[in-house]
C-alpha cells in the first residue's frame, strides 16, 4: 500500500525518491541512496535489509539482472516485495513479487521509475509518470518527485479490502548529489494526509533552505537565524 517515484536529474546527477504509503515512518525502512551509485526503495512486505545489499551490489559493478536473481534467492519471501532501483546511470530495474497485493505494478524509463502496491490502478503510476515528462525537467530534481507524489494521490493513491481508499499516513522526500550527506532529506512519519503535509513542509523549507546553505558556508557574516526569520515571516 505505498507508491514511490524515483529518479535521477541528468543535469545535475542527483538521486532522488519521493514515497507515500499508509504505513508510519516510511522514510525509516524503504528508500536508501548511495551517491554516485543508485536510488532504492524496498516496499510492499518491506525488507530494509535488501536497499544495503543492493547497493553493495550496483557499487561493485554487478548487473541489475545479477544483483536482483541474488536477491531472490537469498529471500525466500521475494514474491512478497517489491523493490526498484535507477542507477548513477539512469538505468531503472523493477521488481514486483507475484504475490504483492493488488493492483500492483511499475513503469519505468529513462533515468525514472515509478512503481506501487494496493493501488487504485494502473492509472496511480501512469500520473505519476506524467508529472516527470521531459516537459518539466527545467524543475528541480525535488519539485518534480513531489509532484509525482501529488499526482499519484490524486489519481486516486492507495485502496484496501472492499476497495476502500486508504489515506496516505507517511511520506518521505530524498535527494542527493555528490555528497555523502543528503541534499534534502524531509519526512512525515504520522499524519492523516502526509502528502499535502510534505507539501506544506517541502515549500516552507525551500524558503529556508539557501540560509542554511549559506551559513554553512560563511558562518561569520550570516545573520542569526531567529532575525533571518522574522524578516522572512517565518518566525
Amino acid at each position: 500500500m505505498t507508491y514511490t517515484v524515483i529518479a535521477r536529474d541528468p543535469a545535475s546527477g542527483q538521486l532522488g525518491i519521493g514515497i507515500a504509503t499508509y504505513s508510519l515512518a516510511v522514510g525509516a525502512s524503504c528508500p536508501y541512496i548511495k551517491p554516485g551509485v543508485a536510488a532504492v526503495s524496498t516496499q510492499a512486505a518491506t525488507y530494509p535489509a535488501h536497499g544495503p545489499a543492493l547497493l553493495e551490489m550496483v557499487s561493485a559493478g554487478t548487473s541489475l539482472n545479477d544483483a536482483f536473481e541474488k536477491l531472490r534467492t537469498a529471500d525466500p519471501d521475494f514474491e512478497y516485495r517489491q523493490v526498484g532501483v535507477v542507477t548513477s546511470k539512469g538505468k531503472a530495474f523493477v521488481h514486483t513479487g507475484n504475490k504483492t497485493r493488488d493492483w500492483a505494478g511499475a513503469l519505468t524509463g529513462e533515468n525514472w521509475l515509478v512503481m506501487g502496491n494496493v493501488l487504485a490502478g494502473e492509472k496511480v503510476v501512469a500520473q505519476m509518470a506524467k508529472a516527470l515528462e521531459p516537459a518539466n525537467t527545467q524543475q528541480s530534481l525535488a519539485t518534480r518527485l513531489l509532484a509525482a507524489l501529488e499526482a499519484g494521490r490524486d489519481a486516486g493513491g492507495q485502496v484496501g479490502l472492499g476497495q476502500v481508499h486508504l489515506p496516505e499516513r507517511s511520506a518521505v522526500l530524498l535527494a542527493y548529489g555528490g555528497e555523502p550527506y543528503p541534499v534534502l532529506d524531509l519526512r512525515v512519519d504520522d499524519h492523516p494526509d502526509a502528502v499535502t503535509e510534505l507539501r506544506r513542509i517541502f515549500d516552507r523549507f525551500s524558503i529556508a533552505d539557501p540560509y542554511y546553505r549559506d551559513r554553512a558556508e560563511r558562518p561569520s557574516s550570516t545573520l542569526p537565524q531567529d532575525r533571518w526569520m522574522t524578516e522572512h515571516g517565518m518566525s
